[in-house]
């Protein structure tokens, strides 16, 4: 038996006014989705536990099939781990996004959460000057993907409150800057690092070519290593994680599954679906289970863009659930489950702690139907199935 997990990352969402009372998973043409829905088990998964932000990181943990109120620490060491950075005992790391913040009067405001989703290579020339200029004993920087990268604060303080940018788009930072012990150290940080890169060529190239700058950096979601058990020593499995977020590939790393690179993933519209369809299918013929991330609807609900968070659904179910659920068919039986993290309304622009829309189909018909017309969350809540808490439904997937 096979096992594949695809991931939407916030395709869940709320009924929306241009929609006709529609959520954009209803609206999105998803035939795919809908078939599966239909043979397979539909219902709820409450992924986010009471009490945790709801994060990207916490409702992952809780798909991949780890307790967060056992193993969660914070998001950024699970992408340390992803970037091959190794935390010491003392090390606290921070995500550092590449930010843009907009004058307004005697304010900024947080103006875009990706500096305009800054390409990889002109983010990685900008952290390694920040490196180079402001990086010691204290503090060091490391290059990530587009935006995403990380700061370690060796000997640092974990006892802060942060706040994710993308929470607070188009406001002011002002009430959101780091709060509690160490809060001046990195307030400090973050204002030198706004002097250098308002001068950097990088971003004077991109002011003359009318791009959105990155001209601050913004730190949050920090902690120390967790403790967590592999996939071999928790359900058994080998497997693989693919993804083009480093916190998808962090976890995948500390549940022993091989991280699989696909050149071209780019964590938004343009990513090479293709390609992830084809390397979930090829690692299949080696290993039991593959968790394949999708983030490109997530990150155009963060801009609340409703045509390309439609497009990114459609784009999931006619590049990702379609060629999968294909390539399985060679390796006989198989089981899939299919679900966004969290979801993330486009109004809101940020996530919600709301229970969200699962697919759980077996190819050999023993997990059987339960009249569902299509995959949506009005489907999902009229079944009258609920997994709480969400990370027992990867457990539902391989052992029902």
């Amino acid at each position: 038996m096979k096992y594949v997990v695809l991931l939407g990352d916030g395709m869940s969402d709320e009924p929306v006014e241009a929609l006709e009372g529609k959520t954009p998973l209803q609206a999105a043409a998803t035939p795919n989705m809908d078939r599966l829905a239909q043979q397979g088990e539909i219902g709820l998964a409450q992924t986010v536990p009471e009490g945790f932000r709801p994060g990207s990181d916490v409702a992952n943990l809780s798909v991949f099939g780890y307790d967060p109120r056992d193993c969660y620490t914070g998001r950024s060491p699970l992408e340390a781990a992803s970037m091959g950075v190794e935390l010491g005992p003392d090390d606290v790391a921070f995500r550092l996004n590449l930010v843009h913040l907009a004058p307004h009067g005697f304010d900024l405001y947080m103006g875009d959460f990706s500096a305009g989703h800054i390409g990889t290579d002109q983010a990685r020339q900008l952290i390694l000057s920040l490196q180079e200029e402001l990086g010691d004993e204290q503090f060091t920087f490391h290059p990530g993907i587009s935006y995403r990268h990380l700061l370690v604060w060796h000997g640092g303080k974990e006892a802060l409150q942060t706040t994710p940018p993308h929470d607070i788009t188009n406001q002011s930072v002002r009430n959101y800057l780091p709060q509690g012990d160490g809060a001046d150290a990195l307030i400090h940080l973050t204002t030198s690092a706004q002097m250098l890169l308002k001068r950097h060529p990088v971003n004077l190239k991109r002011e003359d070519e009318g791009e959105v700058t990155a001209n601050s950096i913004w730190l949050w979601g920090q902690g120390r290593p967790p403790a967590m058990q592999t996939y071999q020593q928790m359900l058994g499995l080998t497997g693989s994680v693919i993804s083009a977020v480093d916190l998808i590939k962090g976890i995948g790393t500390y549940a022993g599954l091989k991280v699989i690179d696909v050149p071209g993933a780019t964590g938004y519209l343009d990513t090479n679906y293709a390609g992830k369809a084809s390397a979930t299918i090829e690692a299949l013929a080696d290993t039991d289970f593959v968790y394949l991330h999708v983030e490109a609807p997530d990150e155009a609900s963060h801009g609340g863009k409703l045509e390309d968070k439609l497009q990114a659904i459609e784009d999931f179910d006619a590049k990702i659930v379609g060629p999968v659920i294909e390539g399985l068919k060679q390796y006989g039986d198989f089981r899939v489950l299919v679900l966004p993290d969290h979801p993330t309304p486009l109004h809101l622009m940020t996530h919600t702690s709301d229970a969200v829309p699962y697919i759980l189909y077996d190819s050999t018909g023993k997990v059987s139907g339960n009249g569902a017309k299509g995959y949506d969350e009005a489907q999902a809540k009229a079944s009258g199935v609920i997994v709480d808490p969400g990370h027992e439904l990867v457990r539902r997937m391989i052992e029902s």
